[in-house]
């Protein structure tokens, strides 16, 4: 979708992807092959080396410097990817904050259920106006934790903390593409690991061992495929207990990314299954683009 978007408009496509940043870790990323990316270039792809670390921190660092470059070049950023933390955190930026506590948001969690988010995000708005402004009223992960902070610090949200960075500072249109048959995804899910391991995810974990720093626990290999080549690799597991445990966890790992977005304020949702989906969004895409391009 994304480079289909590409070829119609001024882009720069940016990954936001916390496994895709790593050298070398190719088909269990289902990273763009070497071809397309020179067709489409992608910025935040093969970034460091999995022996070391990269942080949520580093990410957005990155991210706002290319966000600023596309700018620069009369280009519209378009955030390509899976991980939600990094997206939001981008979106809503890093602060001195204290703790979630967990008492607090068990009763807000319960007023909710009873009153509503709307009426929580009016609590928020008589309490920190520039907070409530910035806030749907429907984005309960937010109102939460916007209320949380009011409550524990006795102070507003710092602006940098909630909607700063590029939420505060730029219009942003949230695109989601979502199979709405569970079952559909399900059988998607599992081809998309069979997939995976014909093309040569084994050995790509068993090269990716040899490498110097690359340890069991790092942080490259925690991501969903690799743990679990890894423990079939080490003889924890056989290999029909590497793909049932991969198969389960990338189903986990879809629905974690669908409850995030499903809570993420201002998202736009298309169905993936529906015939002539690109077309679809291009034209959407267009009509959101339209003041920016007959500028």
């Amino acid at each position: 979708m994304a480079v289909s978007l590409a070829a119609r408009y001024p882009l720069a496509l940016i990954s936001v992807d916390s496994a895709q940043i790593y050298r070398g870790l190719d088909v269990g990323t289902a990273k763009p092959d070497k071809d397309l990316q020179a067709r489409v270039p992608h910025g935040l792809i093969d970034v460091c080396e999995p022996s070391e670390t990269f942080s949520v921190a580093d990410y957005c660092a990155a991210a706002k410097v290319l966000i600023d470059k596309a700018h620069a070049e009369g280009r519209i950023p378009l955030l390509v990817g899976g991980s939600s933390f990094y997206f939001a955190t981008l979106e809503n930026g890093l602060g001195a904050l204290p703790p979630a506590d967990a008492e607090f948001r068990k009763k807000l969690t319960h007023k909710a259920r009873v009153v509503g988010w709307g009426v929580l995000h009016q609590e928020l708005d008589a309490l920190d106006p520039a907070s409530a402004a910035r806030i749907e009223p429907h984005d309960a992960q937010r109102i939460q934790r916007a209320l949380e902070i009011n409550w524990l610090t006795g102070e507003p949200v710092p602006r940098r903390a909630l909607g700063g960075d590029i939420g505060a500072t730029m219009a942003l249109t949230k695109i989601a593409l979502a199979y709405t048959d569970r079952g559909a995804l399900h059988r998607i899910l599992d081809v998309r690991f069979k997939t995976m391991l014909d093309e040569g995810l084994v050995a790509e974990v068993e090269g990716l061992r040899g490498l110097p720093g690359v340890k069991k626990d790092s942080v490259a290999m925690r991501a969903v495929g690799y743990r679990q080549v890894w423990r079939y690799l080490d003889g924890d597991i056989d290999y029909s207990g590497m793909c049932a445990e991969a198969v389960a966890a990338t189903r986990q790992l879809a629905k974690r990314q669908l409850t995030w977005l499903r809570h993420c304020g201002g998202m736009v949702w298309f169905s993936a299954d529906q015939p002539r989906v690109s077309e679809v969004v291009a034209t959407y895409a267009e009509v959101k683009l339209s003041p920016w391009l007959n500028n």
